[in-house]
Formats: structure tokens, sequence, C-alpha cells
């Protein structure tokens, strides 16, 4: 059962990660389409933006991230021993190196993971999830964390964050080039050809443009749901303990929000730090219902 979870969330994984990319590309030919007149200048603007975004988020995932929820490193284990022994226990069953080690003083209960891979990995937790969880759901936490480790579910969330602001990059550049009186060219040719295709066509990428940065944010948030039941079936894996990770969720869900977690790594916590209801169709939260979590652990 564990294993046949496992096996499926890798794939679910995979396929929205590649969903992701063909967003990207469609969205980049559709804006050149529209505004040069040519699918492959709106391919390579595509690629262009994905690339310069990768280039700088992978190089400096950790410490951007770390900075923008306000975490501070700790380099000794007397400085949160507990903490520091968890974290070496859970990278060592994971097999993967000692992950750099955050704090971020907020009384609200929660953790992450972050960086680029297992050797340039590292992990940081609210000064309230130390006070408020015992060593057993601490030890849950930290295998959830080391699993996304482990699994390069960190790389997997950054190329996701990298993916979405490609988006919004271009489709603010579209933006900003029709405001400035672009895409006339386009304009112009569908009067002289008078073609219905070329109408129908146009209308679909003025939509796609549009709709864009929608269906990014979408398909970031279900990658992220996607990962956060992988790490959770990962934790049991680790600690072969399920009931340690069942009530921490329960602590962390039920407390109130994060004071200093940024909106946009919200994604990458355990639990949703900003506490926003959950929306009808799930298409926009940033993890699992807690029940649907709860019921999947139970069932290991």
């Amino acid at each position: 059962m564990l294993y046949d979870q496992i096996a499926r969330n890798k794939r679910r994984t995979i396929y929205v990660l590649i969903g992701f990319v063909i967003l990207v590309l469609a969205i980049g030919a559709a804006i050149g389409y529209v505004f040069f007149d040519s699918y492959v200048g709106g391919l390579i603007l595509a690629l262009v933006f994905a690339g310069v975004y990768a280039a700088i988020m992978i190089g400096n995932s950790t410490n951007i991230v770390m900075s923008m929820n306000h975490g501070h490193e700790i380099t000794k284990e007397e400085q949160a021993p507990e903490l520091w022994h968890i974290v070496e226990d859970m990278a060592l069953v994971a097999r993967v190196p000692m992950p750099r080690v955050f704090i971020i003083d907020d009384p609200s209960p929660n953790a992450f993971a972050t960086g680029n891979n297992p050797q340039h990995a590292a992990v940081a937790a609210t000064s309230g999830i130390l006070e408020r969880l015992n060593r057993e759901e601490l030890e849950g936490v930290m295998g959830h964390e080391m699993t996304h480790v482990r699994n390069y579910d960190i790389r997997l969330q950054t190329i996701a964050l990298t993916l979405a602001a490609a988006i919004t990059g271009m489709v603010n550049l579209a933006g900003n080039f029709f405001w400035w009186g672009g895409g006339s060219r386009r304009s112009s040719n569908d009067n002289d050809n008078g073609g219905v295709l070329q109408i129908v066509m146009l209308v679909l990428s003025i939509v796609l443009v549009i709709l864009g940065p929608i269906a990014a944010t979408m398909a970031q948030m279900a990658l992220s749901r996607n990962r956060e039941y992988l790490a959770d079936a990962g934790s049991v894996e680790l600690t072969r303990n399920p009931q340690g990770l069942i009530s921490a969720l329960q602590k962390i869900s039920t407390s109130e929000p994060m004071k200093e977690a940024d909106p946009s790594s919200a994604a990458l916590y355990i639990s949703d730090p900003m506490k926003k209801k959950k929306s009808l169709t799930h298409l926009f939260d940033t993890h699992p219902p807690l029940e649907e979590r709860v019921e999947r652990l139970e069932k290991m």
C-alpha cells in the first residue's frame, strides 16, 4: 500500500510538471502569434524567460527563500539540540547529506524544506513548532521534509515557481507591448486575409494569454498538493510511525496563521501558513485537505 501510493504520486507529479512546461510553451507561442506574428518568436521568448528565471532561482533558491521568510541559520547543535539531532537522524535514514538548518521566529507551528538538490538543501522550523510538538511529532514533520529533499521535490517546487514567474513575466511584457501600440501587424494581416481560421486562432491566443497566469497558479498548486501526499507517505517510510505525523498535522493545521511567512512561499510549508479557507474545488489550495491526509496516513 505505501509503495503503491508513492509510485502513484510520482507519476502524477511527472504529469503535472509536463503539463506545466507545455503551458509555458503554449503561452509563449500565443504571445508570439498575437504580438509578433510568429509562433517561433514566441517559443524563443518562452525559452529565454524560463531559462533566465531558472538560472536566478536555482542558483540562489535557499538564500532567497529563507530571506523572504525571515529564517536565521543555526550552525551548532547547542542552539536547538533536539531539532538538530532529529534532522540529523532523519537525514541519515533518508540517506541524504545533513541539510542546513534554519529557525523562523514565529509562534505558529510549521516547517518546510528548500534548495536545489540534496547536497544544497535546507530545512526551516518555526519556534512555535519546537515549543508545541513532542519528539515523536517533530520526527514525523522532519521525516516529511527529508522526503522532499530525497525525492528532489525541493527542485521541482523551485522549477514550478520559476515557470510561474516566467509566465507572469511574459504576460506582463505582452501587456506593455500592447499598451505601447504593439500587435498592429497581426491585426492588419488578419483584416487583409479575412480568414476565419486566423480570427479563431487570434481569439484563442488572446484567451490563452489572459488566462495563462491563472492556469499556471492552478498547475503550481496541483504540484504542491501532490508532493505533500508523497512526502507524508515518505515520512511513514522513514519513521515507521504514522501516528506521529498525524498528531503533528492536527496541531499545525488548527493553529493561528504565521506572521513571518511569505505568501509566495506558502506551498513550501508542510501546512498552509496563511490558513486560507479551502475552496470548494480545491484548485487553488496550496495543500490537500487535512482530513484526506490523515485518512491516507491511517491506512498505512
